[in-house]
């Protein structure tokens, strides 16, 4: 019988010349908008074409062809794992060709997200120093966690590749228990953060028309309109078949983040300090608020880091075998990936400080900031370019972030029906799924109010689970290093989570939601 040599996938479980254009509004927790992926549980798999793998050498025997060298001692003690044919129909594990290249355009393009332009606000509220300890522990625990996550995608002893975070999350937690605690924030990561692109690449779309058409009317396109342009724009390019056909788009995405952090926060530290700057932490007046700022201040700090949620799936399209497992080539991407976002995430939070201190707007940050204080002494061309590179960078983080979804609801139909979508089937879910997230962003213009509250229910994803998922899987022993520090970060994960939940219902009831149906600003 010969060898195969991928690891087995685990089970289903006009800008006017005198004044400049509003930027799209991105609001800090709790009006911040989270990034987000409803990663299902389908299917398992051992190879890209099993089909063709049968064709070598013919199969005389009735034990599965699927024992690959980390599943050889299961084999050997009768415990033979269950193959499911049908993730090669899925746009996830549909192709395991995947490299470090990949990776790390996959993880650039989900790690830097839009929230990181509001990282100098957290400054206003804890300051100079506690401001960039903040930061600088906030990033080294999510990177951590992500180390854990990249460890957990393969396990040694099963031979079970866990593709998706909600396989995991099942395999850990049980069935009832992940649907409890991991279904909602998963499924918020994703197709949450697909509206908050329609808004926010939409919101662009039109601050970028006005920017490079004097000539043109501001109203010639509705709000409405440009969220429907962005959509068609998304939905279109939402066709590409699977994960590693979209690695292209992930990297202008990549590229896009990088640009548009840079351009801002360059000519926002060129241009100077603004006069009458400020760097005293800003104080409530109230007792609650002197309690729950600070908190709201980590929270925005916690939500600029994003991504999580995919790190499996990316992990999913590399080829694994024993002596070249896939999280050596992922760890490689990944190490690159985030050494590129600090360099993008450190000098926006620090720099925009020292440039504006106090004066730093909370809704929308840095792209405000820029607009606000430097949008007739900065040239139109630098203004559009950002425009474009945010625009850009929204598009193709969609691909990312709707894939878990598609995915999700091809495994319904591969499932029931025991073959692949057909290629129309494929465009109308697709279609069906941006139109949905655009009938969303103009329905709940507000949604962006609860952004915070919902945020802190989907933190653990990043910070708290992963700890869990280790000690479980791994069972290191009791009260070693690794455990106590496992133990420690995910307790204080969950209790930072229940925190900023209690900060964001506060919030929200202390300054109300304006409720308009259907009345995107």
């Amino acid at each position: 019988m010969g060898e195969v040599d991928e690891v087995s996938s685990a089970p289903i479980t006009p800008r006017p010349p005198s004044i400049a254009p509003t930027p799209p509004i991105i609001s800090a927790p709790p009006s911040q908008y989270h990034s987000p992926s409803l990663s299902r549980s389908p299917l398992l798999y051992t190879g890209d074409h099993p089909e063709k793998a049968a064709q070598k050498t013919p199969n005389k025997s009735r034990t599965p062809r699927f024992i690959t060298p980390l599943g050889s001692p299961l084999r050997k003690a009768l415990h033979l794992t269950k193959l499911d044919p049908q993730d090669a129909w899925l746009p996830i594990t549909e192709s395991r060709n995947g490299n470090a290249y990949y990776a790390a355009f996959h993880t650039l393009c989900s790690g830097i997200g839009i929230q990181a332009l509001i990282l100098p606000v957290a400054f206003t509220i804890l300051g100079w120093a506690w401001g960039i300890i903040c930061l600088t522990l906030a990033f080294i625990w999510q990177l951590y966690t992500l180390y854990l996550l990249v460890q957990l995608h393969e396990s040694t002893e099963t031979g079970i590749r866990y593709s998706r975070y909600m396989q995991l999350a099942t395999a850990t937690f049980g069935e009832k228990m992940a649907k409890f605690v991991a279904l909602f924030p998963i499924a918020y990561l994703s197709g949450g953060t697909c509206v908050a692109l329609i808004i926010i690449g939409g919101s662009t779309m039109k601050m970028f028309f006005q920017t490079v058409c004097d000539a043109c009317k501001p109203d010639q396109l509705t709000t409405v309109e440009w969220y429907l342009v962005f959509t068609c724009a998304a939905v279109l390019l939402s066709q590409l078949p699977n994960l590693n056909s979209i690695a292209g788009v992930s990297l202008i995405g990549a590229i896009t983040a990088i640009g548009y952090c840079t351009i801002i926060w360059v000519v926002s530290v060129s241009h100077g300090r603004l006069p009458n700057v400020s760097y005293n932490p800003v104080r409530a007046t109230t007792d609650i608020g002197r309690i729950f700022d600070p908190l709201n201040a980590l929270g925005i700090i916690a939500f600029a880091f994003r991504g999580h949620n995919l790190i499996l799936e990316i992990q999913a399209t590399m080829p694994s075998s024993e002596k070249h497992p896939s999280r050596v080539t992922m760890w490689k991407g990944v190490r690159f990936a985030y050494l590129l976002i600090a360099m993008c995430l450190f000098p926006l939070a620090i720099g925009g400080y020292w440039a504006y201190g106090h004066l730093i707007p909370a809704n929308g940050g840095m792209l405000t900031a820029l607009y606000a204080f430097h949008g007739k002494d900065t040239a139109r061309s630098i203004l559009g370019l950002t425009s474009l590179f945010v625009i850009l960078n929204a598009v193709s983080s969609f691909q990312i972030y709707g894939m878990p979804m598609f995915d999700d609801m091809e495994s319904n139909y591969t499932r029931r029906f025991k073959k692949p979508c057909p290629w129309w089937l494929r465009v109308i879910i697709r279609a069906m799924f941006g139109y949905g997230c655009f009938f969303v962003a103009v329905a709940i213009p507000f949604l962006s109010s609860v952004a915070g509250l919902i945020g802190g229910i989907a933190l653990p994803v990043t910070l708290a689970y992963p700890c869990f998922m280790w000690l479980k899987i791994k069972k290191p022993k009791t009260y070693s290093p690794i455990w106590c520090l496992n133990w420690g970060l995910g307790v204080l994960g969950m209790s930072l989570s229940s925190i900023l939940v209690a900060a964001g219902v506060y919030v929200v009831i202390d300054t109300g939601i304006h409720v308009s149906f259907f009345k995107p600003s």
